[in-house]
């Protein structure tokens, strides 16, 4: 096959005139002349060609900008039936965002329970004192497994206000869980346990957070107005100043402390109520700041009658635990002294009376016996918890070095 034939479809060949050859009519044109003319054709003109194997080049019509720019963005369908063009993702209606608060000084802990009525009072007081240039606050709010609304509408106000973070329990795990949740998820340095049940007023906290200021550790309020249960609140009160030796009038009011200060205590179940004695015992400085309070407009105390006799049990037990129990073989060795003494008295009593007298008693003898296996038995009592003192002290200090 020749060079210059191509095979187009089932053998059909057809002569194609090379691109280099020159033909006699034509002319050699110098370069300069054909740089300046426009780009034709790839394959130059046949003349022997017939018209019909001559195909013209195919040019696509652009569409102008006007066009582009009149034409709908919706579909052919929107535009039969004159509906207007959705518009594109970016204009769309963006979703209000919690606005990013910067570093946060203040963490205010609100345990609530079955408080659906106060949620949204309580947090207009909070708004209001927050927008008077108190911006490093934050609230706290701990919904400890209520069986109302009480989470639902603390959630549903937490896009409206920045300073709001919402925790909850799936079950109700008592006030000092609560306490310790919300201890968690706070970012502050200073935290403030305040109530849910509009009894008190967040204007009274930047006065307690200015005795922290002043130097003070540890800040609890002084209740002042009339309340429900003043006459027990004041007993209780009474007995914790005798027994801890503490000058502070109220122990079970709005409190607000540094973080520093749980860092050193331990609290256990319904021990929330003696912060500020534990505190004390850490060697923490304790002030406090008259509040007012108000009566109780929505809800039922969750603290009837019947946790009286709980809370005096957990007051000796909290007096035993930061007395005794830091040098336990002095209580309980001189119990144990106390009794096995008593017992060799009586045993010699008896012994006199036995054998120079006729009067001998077999019920001192049992006496004898119980006293001295008492003492031996505190004695015992006592090792042990000092090896249990030695042990917790070691765990602590662990936990500080980590």
């Amino acid at each position: 096959m020749d060079g210059n034939e191509k095979i187009y479809g089932r053998g059909r060949r057809k002569k194609v005139k090379p691109l280099n050859t020159i033909t006699k009519n034509e002319s050699v044109e110098p370069a300069e002349t054909v740089e300046k003319k426009e780009v034709k054709m790839s394959v130059p003109p046949n003349e022997n060609r017939k018209p019909e194997d001559q195909t013209p080049p195919i040019r696509r019509k652009q569409p102008s900008r006007d066009r582009e720019e009149r034409r709908p963005r919706g579909g052919s369908r929107d535009r039969e039936r004159g509906k207007a063009a959705p518009k594109p993702r970016d204009d769309r209606r963006e979703i209000k965002e919690r606005p990013k608060r910067g570093k946060v000084r203040v963490s205010v802990i609100v345990p609530a329970y079955n408080e659906a009525d106060n949620v949204r009072p309580l947090l207009k007081q909070f708004d209001e004192v927050i927008r008077k240039g108190f911006d490093d606050w934050e609230v706290v709010y701990v919904d400890d497994g209520s069986t109302d609304d009480t989470g639902k509408l603390a959630r549903q106000a937490g896009p409206r206000y920045g300073w709001l973070k919402v925790v909850s329990h799936n079950r109700n795990h008592g006030l000092t869980a609560a306490l310790d949740t919300g201890f968690k998820s706070a970012r502050g340095s200073i935290f403030v346990f305040y109530p849910a049940d509009l009894q008190y007023h967040p204007e009274d906290i930047p006065r307690m957070i200015a005795k922290i200021d002043r130097g003070s550790d540890i800040v609890t309020g002084w209740k002042q107005g009339k309340y429900n249960k003043r006459f027990v609140s004041s007993v209780y009160n009474k007995i914790c100043r005798i027994l801890f030796d503490m000058k502070v009038h109220d122990l079970n009011s709005v409190k607000a402390f540094k973080k520093e200060v749980l860092d050193n205590i331990t609290m256990r179940r319904d021990w929330h109520r003696y912060i500020v004695v534990l505190a004390a015992e850490n060697d923490f400085r304790i002030s406090e700041v008259k509040v007012n309070i108000y009566p109780r407009k929505h809800g039922k105390s969750k603290f009837g009658r019947g946790r009286i006799l709980g809370g005096l049990l957990d007051l000796f037990s909290v007096k035993f635990q930061i007395s005794f129990m830091k040098r336990p073989l002095r209580f309980f060795g001189t119990w144990g002294i106390i009794a096995g003494s008593s017992g060799i008295i009586i045993g010699l009593i008896s012994m006199y009376l036995r054998f120079f007298t006729t009067h001998g008693s077999r019920t001192l003898l049992y006496l004898v016996i119980l006293l001295i296996l008492s003492g031996l038995g505190l004695f015992a009592l006592g090792f042990l918890a000092e090896v249990m003192v030695g042990l917790r002290d070691e765990i602590n200090a662990l936990k500080k070095r980590k």
